[in-house]
């Protein structure tokens, strides 16, 4: 897992460059498929990706990583002291000094960076969600800001607004943190048997009660009808999010839309895995092979070329 690294003087930091292949490999090591996704785009657009993939990575594992015990809530007020620092062009670990440069060459607000350190904040002392609706506030944090903020990064499309009765250039937001939340959604789906090693759930209660199986069944790894029922309730509305999400890539630059179309495609592929696994995910982590993402990356081209 990563460690966050000791701050550095500003003469110890690394180069530009050496900043970005540091986000680079974080990306291709913890995000495997994302990453294939990032290697279709043109360079200033990909590195930026990796520059913020990279800064949520770390963030999150200040409450999942290796030294996750040790953080507290003045912890967080640390890191957003100096994600503040970032903004302000002055960076003070090595991949601050790629998000530093991202910065400065796209139009990206500090909010959706402060909502995730919100939603680690909340992982710190919450590791069950009553409902849906508190269920969904916890994904917009932690992953449909990452959508907000690679909007930025990939772009508008002009294009849509050159008839004179379109006065403003449509920007698909809604559509931007609906990805994050399918992906979000998915990650919990497929992650359920490791979070529940950790003592979370993170699927509803009041939906598991729906189903009539009990969290002391979620917690012995119990596989029946009614976990697959559940299962299928909860792939079903994933899939919506993916929908919806959908419905907003043709509004991205033209360079932006084949890769997030191959991400979107690759990524909502896990659930298909997750059914062809029986919805056993205690036992059977759901992946997609590589063979199987290479023979996505054509669909996903010609979607963005038509779609």
């Amino acid at each position: 897992m990563l460690q966050l690294s000791e701050s550095a003087s500003p003469q110890k930091l690394a180069s530009t460059e050496e900043a970005y292949e540091i986000c680079r490999q974080i990306t291709a090591k913890y995000a495997k498929t994302f990453y294939l996704g990032t290697l279709l785009m043109p360079k200033p657009k990909r590195q930026a990706i990796w520059a913020i993939y990279a800064w949520c990575r770390l963030t999150d594992e200040l409450v999942d990583g290796l030294e996750a015990t040790g953080t507290t809530p003045e912890t967080l007020d640390q890191w957003e002291a100096q994600l503040e620092s970032i903004f302000a062009g002055q960076p003070i670990d090595d991949p601050d000094v790629a998000l530093v440069d991202t910065l400065q060459k796209f139009p990206i607000e500090i909010q959706p960076f402060r909502d995730m350190i919100a939603g680690q904040r909340l992982d710190l002392y919450r590791n069950r969600y009553q409902t849906f609706e508190e269920l969904k506030q916890y994904c917009y944090y932690v992953a449909g800001t990452v959508g907000l903020m690679s909007t930025a990064v990939m772009g508008i499309d002009t294009s849509h607004c050159n008839a004179p009765w379109h006065r403003e250039i449509y920007n698909p937001t809604e559509e931007a943190i609906a990805l994050g939340i399918a992906s979000q959604l998915t990650n919990i789906l497929r992650d359920v048997g490791e979070d529940v090693s950790r003592g979370r759930i993170y699927i509803p209660l009041d939906e598991l009660a729906q189903f009539n199986y009990t969290e002391a069944e979620l917690l012995k790894g119990v596989v029946d009808d009614r976990w697959r029922a559940l299962m299928q309730f909860q792939i079903a509305r994933a899939r919506k999010y993916y929908e919806t999400a959908e419905r907003g890539i043709s509004y991205l630059s033209g360079d932006a839309r084949y890769p997030i179309w191959a991400a979107l495609i690759l990524y909502r592929q896990i659930l298909d895995r997750i059914e062809e696994n029986q919805y056993d995910v205690f036992r059977q982590r759901a992946y997609v092979p590589k063979h199987q993402k290479l023979f996505s990356l054509p669909l996903a081209w010609l979607r963005a070329q038509v779609l």
